[in-house]
């Protein structure tokens, strides 16, 4: 689906300006997200949707390219449990990292993977009376 000028700035602004996935402010180069992947054969240009219904401006993200390309045709849950062993991947493949765990200057977490637009969804902690 090719977006339009107002639909490319809507879709900008659904989550004011940041990366629906990290939250980061979106940049002049920012990419329009499918949520779930229209499976395009992306070896041959111009190659239809597998899945066309799915080409929808409501099936669309802000991301920042990093996300996007990241994420690539993942469903949000595989590329949430890709991102979950970041950790393990780190320390079994780069020296560098597992150095820096060593000498204290990256803390490992292990919190759940949480995107923004998650993070926006989540109710505000009530106030003491």
């Amino acid at each position: 689906m090719a977006l339009n000028k107002a639909q490319r700035a809507a879709l900008r602004e659904k989550f004011g300006g940041r990366c629906a996935y990290c939250g980061l402010p979106l940049g002049e180069r920012w990419h329009a997200d499918h949520i779930e992947a229209i499976d395009r054969q992306w070896w041959k240009p111009g190659s239809p949707a597998a899945k066309p219904e799915l080409d929808t401006l409501e099936n669309m993200n802000p991301s920042c390219p990093p996300c996007n390309i990241d994420k690539h045709s993942m469903s949000l849950e595989s590329w949430r449990s890709v991102m979950q062993r970041s950790n393990e991947v780190l320390m079994r493949d780069v020296s560098t990292f597992r150095r820096a765990v060593r000498y204290g200057l990256v803390q490992l977490n292990n919190s759940p993977v949480t995107f923004y637009f998650e993070r926006l969804a989540e109710p505000a902690p009530k106030e003491a009376p």
